[in-house]
């Protein structure tokens, strides 16, 4: 089963960057992560500021530059973890060196079988992507 910890922010300084002191637990955190073979991916995101949004008005895309002082949650980076269980996902999560300002949102990600016969019919070539997607990861390990 794969999940992601989705980190959101409370809060998003344009010039946002970790302390070292958090650098250091999410460090030791990913390592742990890493040596117990769980994670799949991780990332860390640049502030909205930098970032840009396309949305669709009439079915032709519209971009607008950060920063979105509308959003009221943000995603500010995740991990993308194998376990086998939805309670091992949530004890990993629990165990992320977060602080007041950090929400960690745990969500499952959608199998192929997941998904109804007549979804698989027409998104026939999703389970060739999802290999050739594996085969890429695995070899940059």
């Amino acid at each position: 089963m794969r999940f992601m910890m989705i980190v959101i922010p409370k809060s998003y300084p344009a010039d946002a960057m970790p302390s070292p002191e958090m650098a250091g637990a999410m460090d030791r955190y990913n390592t742990e992560l890493t040596k117990a073979g769980v994670v799949l991916s991780m990332e860390g995101l640049h502030p909205p500021s930098t970032g840009v949004r396309v949305t669709f008005k009439n079915g032709k895309p519209v971009v607008r530059d950060g920063p979105f002082t509308e959003a009221k949650e943000i995603v500010g980076g995740f991990w993308l973890i194998e376990v086998k269980s939805r309670a091992e996902a949530i004890e990993w999560a629990k165990r992320i060196p977060g602080d007041e300002n950090m929400i960690v949102e745990v969500r499952q990600a959608e199998d192929f079988e997941d998904f109804s016969p007549e979804i698989q019919a027409v998104a026939k070539n999703e389970p060739a992507i999802r290999g050739a997607l594996k085969k890429k990861t695995r070899k940059k390990k």
